[in-house]
């Protein structure tokens, strides 16, 4: 307990008795009787042969339940197992390398350590750090391409994650990183160490090709990203047919069903090759394992094809498109709930742009907007 707050209170034996308060603040100075604590007690690293100079190998972490003054910042220094200085620990405890390590002289170090703290007097306490020396990376890194399909309204993109690289590498040690070409960042961003690709807001309609490389420090490989901006037109949304499909998740439809799926889509309804079939959003049935896909077609002539005309079209081919995957209905109107008159009822979408959803995999993406569809009787 740092400090404790009294009311300390004088009162009279007049008549009538009188009083007044005073507050007392008594303040524990602290001693400084805690040694500083490494997290964990001993450490391992290792650090690959042929890296340069000043590669940093391991972070310290230490901590002290003294007061702020009597703790950090903490002095570091290396006891024993550098005497030919081979490493250097700097004031923040980032043990770096001081030579480049070579696996056929030496393959392991043992140091020891001390951190030693502020207060008076210092406190001191050690750790032992065993850094194992491996060969250089012999294997390349391997990375899977990646196509991501993005749908947005009109200039209403507002950015964020849009899919994630998977790549590997057969070196048990090595540390991949990421790196997206600099001229390519005003619109896209990859994270450098989990190859999350983040687009920024306001992308147009196309296509867009992205200079990515991923590297284990020795090795780099570049990694086919292909990035497709699709803006919906409001009249889309008037024109709109719903696919319900039979237990399946989001990101199995995109990995394993979509492209396929989509082909079939288009031959069964598509009336001449010109036509474009637009795949508007895909979003879960909440309380079921049913997923929704919302689409459109769009003449060539610049139309879109009426609903009742799709669903049609639709029937007549669904034992085509099950082949592909299990559908549970086919919706223009959804009267679900509502007790309309001979279930005529009137149902209008609406998207959320501002609210995506991201259904990633290692080979595909598709961002979407989030829909609503409401529902009313008509009169």
């Amino acid at each position: 307990i740092s400090g404790y707050s009294l009311v300390v209170q004088a009162r009279d034996s007049g008549t009538p008795p009188l009083s007044s308060s005073v507050t007392v603040n008594v303040d524990i100075s602290d001693v400084n009787d805690n040694s500083p604590v490494f997290t964990p007690a001993n450490y391992t690293a290792v650090i690959q042969e042929n890296k340069p100079v000043g590669t940093s190998i391991l972070q310290l972490v230490v901590t002290d339940k003294d007061s702020f003054h009597n703790g950090p910042p903490f002095t570091f220094t290396i006891l024993t197992g550098n005497e030919e200085e081979e490493f250097t620990l700097d004031p923040h405890g980032v043990l770096r390398s001081a030579v480049i390590f070579k696996h056929m002289v030496s393959t392991e170090y043992v140091l020891c350590v001390q951190a030693k703290d502020s207060g008076r007097p210092q406190q001191v306490s050690h750790t032992y750090v065993q850094v194992k020396v491996i060969e250089e990376s012999i294997h390349k890194p391997t990375a899977i391409p990646l196509e991501i399909f993005i749908v947005t309204m009109e200039d209403d993109f507002p950015g964020g994650v849009i899919g994630k690289i998977h790549a590997t590498d057969q070196d048990v040690y090595d540390v991949l990183t990421y790196t997206l070409r600099s001229e390519q960042k005003s619109l896209f961003k990859v994270n450098s160490h989990d190859g999350k690709i983040i687009a920024l807001g306001g992308l147009d309609n196309g296509k867009y090709i992205l200079n990515v490389s991923v590297s284990d420090g020795r090795f780099q490989v570049p990694i086919d990203v292909v990035v497709h901006v699709e803006q919906l037109l409001q009249e889309m949304l008037q024109n709109t047919v719903t696919i319900r499909f039979e237990n399946v998740s989001p990101e199995d439809f995109v990995g394993l069903h979509m492209h396929g799926f989509r082909r079939t889509l288009r031959n069964a309804v598509l009336s001449q090759k010109q036509d474009s079939l637009h795949i508007i959003s895909i979003q879960p049935v909440a309380g079921s394992g049913q997923l929704d896909m919302l689409f459109a077609v769009q003449m060539h002539s610049g139309g879109f094809y009426k609903p009742a005309y799709l669903i049609q079209k639709l029937t007549n081919a669904r034992r085509h498109l099950e082949n592909v995957i299990r559908i549970s209905a086919i919706l223009e109107k959804n009267c679900s709930g509502l007790d309309c008159q001979e279930q005529h009822c009137e149902q209008s979408l609406s998207i959320d742009s501002h609210s995506l959803m991201t259904y990633s995999t290692a080979r595909i993406s598709f961002v979407c907007p989030r829909f609503y569809r409401n529902v009313r009787c008509m009169c």
